[in-house]
């Protein structure tokens, strides 16, 4: 079955070492959804400008609607110069002020929402007033199935407060290890193991799924109703990772609107992330049977003992 999903926040352009590559985390997701069938629809703001004209012809060859991006006169398009640090991992520096800091309640993003079957945000939307305001209007609008979170912290782009009013408006929470560290002590949970982490704030607030990726490691997943899964990575040739994570949330969120068992999931999400590790850039092209050779040729270490 297709799914609707809308995802809220920024678009922008990575300046990467080897050049300029489309994105930001909630546009990644919103793309990479398409490659394994369902629909996404990004909810953004873009600049008047040459950045925000290409942006909308990228998004545009890729298929992807844009009645819900805004335009401005007066901010620019957002930018990110990314570099890599010796493991291929991104080292964002993002500018402040510009055209996703302003996105306005618009009656299409409200269409969009009401339709949806899973609603996706982050925390660095939440940096600005403005585009918090209408995020949390949107979040009213939602009727459909599930609420994700990806956390997805840059430095200087998120507050205690703005963290916990996510979570306390989310189903599922995604994030990593070093994320997962960051927001322990605001539950009191700093010092706990990070198999533990996820259990233990189930407990304490009212998601019903978390996840934490790990990269090279794979991916450990608990839900509210007792499941449990820890599943290794696929060994690929890794390029660059920049929007593996964002890809992994889209597969795993696909498997839980599938009622999958959380394994395959979280199966199908590292799976989907390994496809982009391998390939330049977030938004390269990928099919769904891309994603399938991948699970059935099922080549995966056994990292477990306990994430280490």
């Amino acid at each position: 079955m297709a799914y609707r999903f809308v995802a809220f926040g920024e678009v922008l352009w990575d300046l990467l070492p080897s050049g300029r590559v489309l994105g930001g985390a909630p546009f990644n997701f919103a793309c990479r959804v398409a490659s394994i069938g369902d629909r996404g629809i990004m909810i953004s703001r873009l600049g008047d400008d040459e950045l925000g004209r290409e942006a909308i012809a990228a998004m545009q060859a890729l298929g992807m609607a844009t009645t819900c991006i805004q335009r401005d006169a007066r901010h620019p398009t957002g930018t990110v110069p990314v570099s890599l640090d010796a493991a291929g991992a991104p080292v964002f520096t993002i500018v402040q002020n510009v055209a996703f800091d302003h996105i306005e309640p618009a009656a299409e993003a409200e269409a969009a929402v009401t339709d949806a079957d899973c609603f996706c945000f982050g925390t660095l939307i939440q940096r600005s007033p403005a585009s918090a305001r209408t995020l949390a209007v949107l979040l009213e609008r939602f009727r459909g199935k599930l609420r994700l979170l990806d956390l997805n912290l840059r430095r200087d782009c998120w507050t205690s407060a703005s963290i916990r009013s996510s979570i306390d408006r989310a189903d599922v929470l995604k994030l990593n290890d070093d994320e997962a560290a960051a927001i322990a002590p605001l539950y009191g949970l700093e010092g706990l193991p990070l198999c533990g982490f996820p259990v233990a704030l189930l407990g304490k607030t009212r998601l019903s799924h978390v996840v934490v990726s790990l990269g090279p490691r794979g991916a450990f997943a608990v839900s509210g109703s007792g499941e449990v899964s820890y599943e290794p990575a696929y060994a690929v040739e890794v390029v660059d990772t920049v929007g593996s994570g964002d890809a992994f949330a889209a597969g795993f969120a696909h498997g839980l609107l599938e009622g999958w068992p959380l394994s395959c999931s979280v199966r199908f999400g590292n799976a989907l992330g390994a496809c982009v590790a391998r390939q330049r850039g977030a938004t390269g092209p990928i099919t769904p049977s891309d994603v399938e050779r991948l699970v059935r040729e099922d080549r995966r270490g056994n990292t477990d003992p306990r994430f280490a």
